[in-house]
């Protein structure tokens, strides 16, 4: 077996590695601030998926660490549970580290169970609209940031929810009492007393959680957006576009430094040069991070119950996004990875994230391309990438907390473009109409109501989509037809004149199962009076589902106690399974009435005389006597 820290590509693997962290800072300090958590969140999630996800994982050059799609989600758990907190991080983060967590060990759970392999199996117009759906997310929540405009540092904006702010904190007041055993309709002073005691301060930080979660996601930001562009901040938004401009702009004069960092250290540099009077982000802390004990202390199933499907989302999306990024990988190395030793060693990332405040990531392509490019052959690549983070953060924190907000909006702003699937949209008149639905509909519903929901609708519908083409396919493939037509099949043509009006045969084409049985059992009443024998030609039905093997069983039933003689040809291996176990054969058809091929089949009729079954006394729902 090939060692996957073979030192003697070490030189490759530490400038690949080097590389990779120098490309994974800027858009880690930038999802960092994007989730909610700040740039310290995502700079945390950097460091220890990368490491941990290398060191454990099943693909050797995966770069891992925060991406686009696992920022997304993590958003809209910040989000709602910061509003079940009002507004106060502190107070949210158990739980949202919780969901992390959480997903992280569903990851790991993934991966022991084997599921890895399956995960291919997930259409790709619904990963296509949840991409797009990301970008819009992304490009336009951005958008805020890039002019300079925070709804609740909007004075006027923050103004409109006073009355709303009041009602929430009496609501509270209320909550509490009820909590506390109180009989709050038979004496109202104590509720009154607490009221007076609110202060002008906490309305206004009420105040300021409404106006921020009005202003949250694409459709809150939309709604803001009026106010936003007669408040624009042009020292913000300049060093936004200039951060735009250079990211695209240096791609064209060279792809040997990553524009993304050349735009991070220019701008912030012209920004701190000149003094502008700029936004900077949230501090980052220094020294070493520590484990966040508030996730056992502040654990509440309560607080976390409302979010286990997001959790698995996070899961299945994080699962997702490094496989594929695998098959980059081994398209590039030819090499092949272990998906579900990938799944668990991303799990074991993203819950050692967690554990240190950090947020959720995934393999990320841009960088593991990079870091093949640069050298990169084992999992050594991915830890040097995973310490080079972890260095910077402790040499480089005070630095890194003085760049500027909107440099990292416009880095966000390019992440947002550059993450849709602009290849399946280009592809929209040319796809079939069901998955352009599919596709739309998961992109429209991710991108103004819930990713978690709409992703689970689209998977349902490209199920139903994908069963009612497969039922509609066999029933096309299933046919009932007379030796006597004038289309018989080439090797049916062989066949006693005398016989030809009485057997009849019945072609199936494709699965019989939930989507095509109903279509089965309407053409198997096509099957005349006067015909003496059916052949069912099984050799086109590669499966057969419980449905599928009632409807069968239900029309065998009705044939045989019409004295019909049938005949099962070309069984495959699971239907006969199917077949066996339920005991239709041989309690119902039996053994001498299967055939391999149709000639051997037709051979056995030569001496057959109407009248004279051959069948034996056998169904489940219904008993009849035997023909003599």
């Amino acid at each position: 077996m090939k060692n996957p820290f073979d030192l003697k590509h070490f030189k490759g693997d530490l400038f690949g590695g080097l590389t990779a962290g120098i490309v994974a800072l800027p858009l880690a300090l930038a999802f960092g601030v994007s989730s909610g958590l700040g740039p310290s969140a995502g700079l945390y999630g950097a460091i220890f998926v990368s490491f941990f996800a290398a060191l454990f994982g099943g693909t050797n050059t995966q770069i891992s660490g925060p991406t686009a799609p696992m920022t997304a989600v993590s958003m809209v758990v910040v989000a709602g549970i910061l509003a079940l907190n009002d507004g106060d991080v502190s107070k949210a983060l158990p739980a949202i580290l919780t969901i992390f967590l959480l997903a992280g060990i569903m990851q790991i759970g993934l991966g022991l169970l084997g599921l890895g392999k399956y995960i291919k199996y997930i259409p790709h117009p619904v990963v296509s609209g949840f991409m797009t759906a990301i970008g819009v997310i992304i490009l336009v929540t951005q958008i805020l940031p890039s002019v300079g405009y925070y709804p609740k540092e909007d004075a006027e904006f923050v103004g409109q929810f006073k009355a709303a702010a009041e009602e929430e904190i009496l609501e509270n007041i209320l909550r509490e009492e009820v909590g506390e055993g109180m009989l709050v309709l038979e004496d109202f002073s104590e509720t009154i007393d607490r009221a007076e005691h609110v202060t002008e301060e906490e309305i206004l930080k009420e105040s300021k959680t409404l106006a921020s979660k009005e202003a949250s996601g694409v459709l809150g930001a939309v709604k803001v957006m009026p106010r936003a562009l007669k408040n624009i901040n042009w020292i913000e938004l300049l060093l936004a576009l200039g951060t735009i401009v250079i990211i695209y702009g240096f791609k064209r004069i060279t792809t040997a430094v990553p524009s993304t960092l050349v735009a991070l250290v220019v701008m912030s540099g012209i920004a701190i040069g000149f003094d502008f009077g700029y936004r900077s982000i949230d501090q980052i802390p220094g020294g070493l991070p520590s484990i966040n004990l508030s996730i056992i202390t502040g654990f509440s199933l309560g607080n976390i119950a409302p979010y286990i499907f997001t959790a698995l989302t996070l899961a299945l999306l994080g699962a997702i996004d490094s496989l594929l990024t695998s098959v980059v990988a081994d398209n590039m190395t030819k090499t092949k990875h272990n998906p579900n030793k990938e799944l668990i060693g991303q799990g074991i990332g993203n819950s050692v994230a967690a554990l240190f405040g950090g947020i959720p990531g995934a393999g990320a392509t841009i960088r593991t391309v990079v870091n093949i490019n640069a050298g990169g052959k084992t999992r050594l690549s991915g830890m040097t990438a995973g310490l080079l983070l972890f260095v910077i953060l402790l040499a480089l924190g005070p630095v890194a907390s003085q760049i500027p907000a909107a440099v990292l909006a416009g880095i966000l702003v390019t992440v947002g473009i550059g993450v849709m699937d602009w290849k399946g949209l280009k592809a929209i008149p040319n796809m079939p109409k069901s998955e352009v639905a599919i596709m739309l509909v998961v992109l429209v519903l991710s991108s103004l109501w819930n990713l978690v929901f709409a992703v689970g609708i689209g998977l349902v519908i490209a199920s139903l989509m994908f069963m009612k083409e497969i039922g509609d396919l066999s029933a096309d493939g299933t046919t009932v037809s007379s030796l006597d037509d004038d289309n018989p099949w080439e090797d049916e043509l062989d066949f006693t004149e005398s016989l030809k009006k009485e057997v009849f045969i019945k072609h199936l084409d494709g699965p019989l199962f939930f989507g095509s049985a109903g279509d089965f059992q309407q053409k198997a009443k096509l099957i005349p009076d006067k015909a003496s024998v059916i052949i069912f030609r099984l050799r086109k039905v590669p499966y057969m589902d419980q449905s599928g093997l009632s409807v069968l069983d239900d029309v065998l039933v009705d044939l045989c106690a019409r004295n019909k003689k049938v005949l099962l040809v070309g069984l495959a291996k699971q239907p006969s399974y199917m077949l066996r176990k339920s005991k239709v054969i041989p309690d119902l058809i039996p053994e001498e009435n299967l055939f391999d091929g149709i000639k051997e089949c037709l051979a056995s009729l030569t001496s057959f005389k109407p009248g004279i079954q051959g069948i034996t006394k056998r169904s489940k729902k219904l008993t009849f006597t035997v023909k003599k």
